[in-house]
């Protein structure tokens, strides 16, 4: 026995050298692993197998030091990254050793030389990524594929752009942006073959329970990203979700006469300051559905934008506001103590005054910055842009549809019940205190004329109808799931799945036919160590480390202790 375990021993010292000396291949078979019953250390991140949670996983969102994005932490092949997340673009990149740019200097990449087995480069990584944002800003260079896995969740082979260029600014070590949007809405699925975006691939391939993943934005890093379930430690009662249906778009031109999905996109009924209704007033009247206004509901975005009249409507209901940008930003005075509600379907979610205010201005500390700012149209028709300022107040639930069978809709949890003001001037002010939430700026002392905006054309073919609660043949999830949320948007809580988050331990309760069944798994740890694979020096090519002495000495010492009990 002795004999045959230093044997062993050896045999596995020797591989381990044969394999970090020989040339890493380029790709590997790689096929989902929902029958291994092992763990697995990724980048230094303890994490169970797929086959320990059956299509569902939690994994923790954190809030950016700049208060500008939320960021989870992923895995793509061995090596792990933080990552945006964006509800408002679908394509997922992430910044590589061959960027350039200044920004990408300071945050972790994916590092080419590592050869990672499962990354795949796509027609000789010839096939541009090009993607730009609302901002300004862009990223670029080109597609491949690699095997990423989100929480407890793998999707083999998924698209992704290696970027070579960016201007988009990143703190946190952030390296990239994971986006939640339709295909439709991304670059790389119109460019690649088989460039489904990350959840997509996840509802279309059917490695979640049910195609729905839920947001859980907090101040701080105690916010959730559910997959394939929704978090039941931030949802007490899932029959107090009211669920709306997600608006399509018409085609654009005349290419053809189909419309589907492109943004998480809703109707906004209405907007209240203090209990007084504004009726907001869509860009595009005469085109959109039901001529309601559209908002986005964009995790990506900080604040919440509107159009000009709206915005300026809903100040002249708070006493001492005024416009204090010519690009549309208004402040009020800090102790403004009024609620401002949006509306869907008639349902109010209220915010707070520290939900809409974002802080004194260093110049003038007793006058406050605000949400909603003005924004300029822009030809989709979307008026309103709803990001963590509105979603805070409320559990934002994605349910992405079936092909066939069930529309996408979006499902709201309130946060608080509270339709009445909660907030003093005292607790206001130890918020802004607290959270050192001073903005460096001095407002002018004069007042401004308001901004001038050009409406663009309309995008879209306004001969093909594009009614909310349509369902489509594809591009949502596999058309092998049965619907629970229901063609009415009525859910069946009976059937819908539920996760939750705790310090250090995932515990899915999961309901199938109506019995429920429970797995453990290791929650994903945001203190990873990013950029670099595991068992891997940075800027070598090796992939596998050689066993140090010390491995060495405790596997003969187990050896030797096997054969004493044999």
């Amino acid at each position: 026995m002795l004999l045959l375990t230093v044997l062993f021993i050896s045999l596995t010292t020797l591989f381990g050298c044969v394999a970090s000396s020989s040339s890493p291949r380029y790709v590997v078979d790689v096929r989902r692993s929902r029958g291994l019953a092992h763990r697995q250390n990724i980048a230094g991140v303890m994490l169970d197998s797929p086959n320990d949670v059956p299509g569902a996983g939690i994994t923790r969102l954190v809030l950016a030091s700049d208060h500008s994005s939320y960021y989870a932490t992923i895995a793509a092949g061995n090596i792990s990254f933080r990552l945006a997340v964006d509800t408002g673009s679908s394509d997922m990149f992430i910044t590589s050793t061959d960027c350039s740019s200044t920004i990408c200097r300071s945050i972790p990449r994916y590092p080419l030389k590592y050869q990672s087995p499962t990354f795949a480069s796509l027609d000789g990584n010839t096939t541009v990524f090009n993607v730009s944002y609302a901002d300004g800003t862009y990223s670029s260079g080109y597609v491949a594929r690699e095997s990423v896995r989100v929480a407890n969740l793998t999707v083999p082979d998924q698209a992704f752009g290696v970027v070579n260029e960016t201007t988009v600014s990143f703190t946190d070590r952030i390296s990239g942006v994971l986006g939640f949007g339709f295909p439709r809405l991304s670059r790389i699925y119109h460019t690649a073959v088989h460039g489904t975006p990350f959840f997509s691939s996840l509802a279309q391939q059917g490695i979640v329970d049910y195609p729905i993943f839920g947001i859980y934005l907090t101040r701080n890093s105690t916010g959730t990203l559910s997959l394939g379930a929704i978090d039941s430690g931030v949802v007490g009662n899932i029959s107090n979700i009211e669920w709306h249906y997600v608006v399509p778009f018409a085609p654009e031109g005349a290419l053809n006469n189909v419309s589907s999905y492109l943004y998480w996109t809703l109707e906004l009924s209405s907007i209240s300051v203090n209990g007084t209704s504004i009726t907001p007033k869509p860009t595009y009247s005469s085109v959109t559905p039901d001529a309601s206004s559209l908002a986005l509901l964009d995790v990506g975005t900080p604040g919440i934008y509107g159009p000009y009249d709206d915005v300026a409507n809903i100040y002249s209901l708070i006493r001492g506001s005024r416009l204090v940008d010519p690009n549309g930003q208004w402040a009020v005075p800090c102790d403004t103590l009024v609620t401002m509600s949006f509306s869907f379907g008639g349902q109010n979610f209220t915010l707070q005054p520290i939900d809409y205010m974002i802080g004194p201005a260093s110049g003038n500390p007793n006058i406050c910055l605000t949400w909603p700012r003005a924004s300029q149209p822009t030809p989709d028709g979307i008026d309103w842009q709803l990001g963590a300022a509105f979603l805070r107040s409320v559990y934002t639930i994605y349910s992405y549809g079936i092909n066939t069978k069930e529309a996408p809709v979006i499902g709201f949890y309130a946060l608080s019940n509270q339709t009445t003001l909660q907030q003093d001037s005292t607790f206001v002010s130890s918020f802004f205190s607290a959270n050192t939430a001073t903005i460096a700026t001095i407002l002018p002392n004069s007042l401004l004329s308001p901004p001038s905006y050009t409406t663009p054309p309309y995008a879209f073919n306004t001969s093909v109808t594009a009614e909310p609660g349509q369902i489509v043949l594809s591009e949502l999830g596999t058309s092998t799931y049965s619907p629970m949320i229901g063609t009415m948007a009525t859910p069946q809580p009976a059937v819908v799945p539920l996760v939750t988050l705790s310090p250090n331990v995932v515990t899915l309760i999961v309901t199938n036919n109506g019995g429920i069944s429970t797995s453990v798994s290791t929650a994903q740890d945001n203190q990873a160590t990013l950029g670099i694979p595991y068992g891997w020096r940075s800027g070598s090519v090796k992939r596998y480390a050689v066993p140090s002495l010390v491995t060495t000495t405790l596997l003969l010492l187990l050896s030797f202790v096997t054969f004493s009990i044999s």
